[in-house]
């Protein structure tokens, strides 16, 4: 679960983390209110689920309230789209008004998951306010990462060494060393998959200071964290993910334009690489699960066809626990509730496969079905082509 920027910097200052004074704002009325408690200049940031704010107008210095006013005004109620928000872009329904801070230089800070290396890693870059991506490619030398043990946590030398490695001077990695154990007791103790501070600055004074940032939730561990919990803003969330998780399916959004429907995850990704090694693009990951049962799996085919770049669906189930003639059941129901007018190919493999591949065949829809994998992702692929190019079934 992603935090928007101001909810992020809460927990942080909760942990010790040093944030400018800021306060949040949903109407006009707030907004000068704020202005007013913070002083001008003011800067007015937009709150979304997204990076590249500053690029997109989302982040505008404002000299005075009436300043700080217009900004509200062009920003609330509307949608701002950035390098990271789809092509509708993310809806701005509140602010953050924030006290502007005397830059002497910007830094990158962060806390993850490296899955590989089964650890928690600190990353820190003497280089910030930009993409750390662009840095890592460009500069690696710029690039320090450490990772925690588990049983030991975060050690002093590791703060030292990072000190170092920024340039800063004895005062500042101490205050470096401070916020470093804040942030790593924030990170375990709130179940987080990400903490990002970029920049952290260092002001004209010589203090320390998270100027942005960036913090996802494990969704897995909420359940014991009602009040996290209670921070998600669903108006940032892909509505057809939210209906998904509602349902109790796995289903990711992607840019392409071939619905998949599979059951298991492992099955699910090869399914988008096949769909991709023949030259396709995958609209979704979805997985209906090894227990999918004929009204689960219309459910699934009902959010697949929602989604209007989709110009073709694979079906891909393999039938273990689940029945195939009760899943070509539910993609009967589905095709025929739905009125599906892109073309459809289904490979059934497992429990009673040739009995669900026979109901599909005599059903009299628009329906193809494949013998193997590969076969399912060249046939989805031309098809999904095909229709790309005016021709439906």
């Amino acid at each position: 679960m992603n935090l928007h920027e101001y909810q992020a910097k809460e927990l942080l200052s909760r942990y010790g983390v040093p944030v400018p004074p800021a306060r949040l704002a949903a109407d006009l009325d707030e907004v000068r209110a704020a202005a007013d408690a913070l002083g001008t200049p003011v800067v007015v940031k937009a709150q979304v689920h997204a990076g590249g704010r500053g690029k997109a107008g989302g982040v505008r210095p404002c000299a005075s309230v009436a300043e700080a006013e217009a900004a509200a005004q062009a920003l609330l109620g509307t949608r701002l789209v950035t390098a990271q928000t789809p092509a509708q872009g993310l809806p701005v329904s509140r602010l953050l008004l924030e006290a502007p801070v005397e830059i002497a230089r910007e830094c990158y800070l962060a806390l993850l998951v490296d899955r590989a290396a089964e650890r928690v890693v600190l990353m820190a870059s003497s280089v910030g306010g930009m993409d750390i991506e662009q840095v890592a490619a460009n500069q690696p030398d710029a690039l320090l990462s450490s990772r925690i043990e588990p049983a030991a946590g975060l050690r002093p030398w590791q703060c030292r060494q990072l000190g170092l490695f920024l340039g800063l001077d004895g005062e500042q990695q101490r205050q470096l060393a401070d916020l470093l154990q804040g942030l790593y007791r924030l990170f375990t103790e709130c179940d987080a998959s990400l903490v990002e501070i970029n920049p952290l600055v260092v002001t004209a004074g010589g203090e320390l200071m998270a100027l942005d940032a960036k913090l996802n939730l494990d969704d897995n561990a909420l359940y014991r964290h009602a009040q996290l919990a209670a921070m998600q803003d669903v108006t940032q969330e892909d509505e057809r993910e939210l209906a998904a998780r509602a349902e109790g399916l796995s289903y990711i959004s992607l840019d392409g334009n071939i619905g998949c429907m599979v059951n298991g995850a492992g099955l699910a990704m090869a399914t988008m690489d096949l769909i991709a090694l023949h030259g396709g693009a995958p609209a979704n990951f979805l997985d209906v699960g090894g227990s999918a049962t004929a009204e689960r799996v219309a459910r699934a085919f009902k959010l697949v066809l929602s989604d209007e770049q989709v110009s073709a669906v694979l079906v891909n189930i393999f039938g273990g626990i689940v029945r195939c003639d009760l899943i070509a059941d539910g993609i009967l129901e589905a095709v025929k509730e739905v009125g599906v007018q892109v073309p459809v190919v289904v490979r059934l493999e497992g429990t009673n496969a040739a009995a669900g591949l026979e109901r599909l065949a005599q059903s009299g829809l628009a329906i193809e079905t494949a013998a193997t994998l590969s076969d399912a992702a060249d046939k989805v692929v031309r098809a999904a082509a095909a229709t790309a190019n005016g021709d439906r079934p």
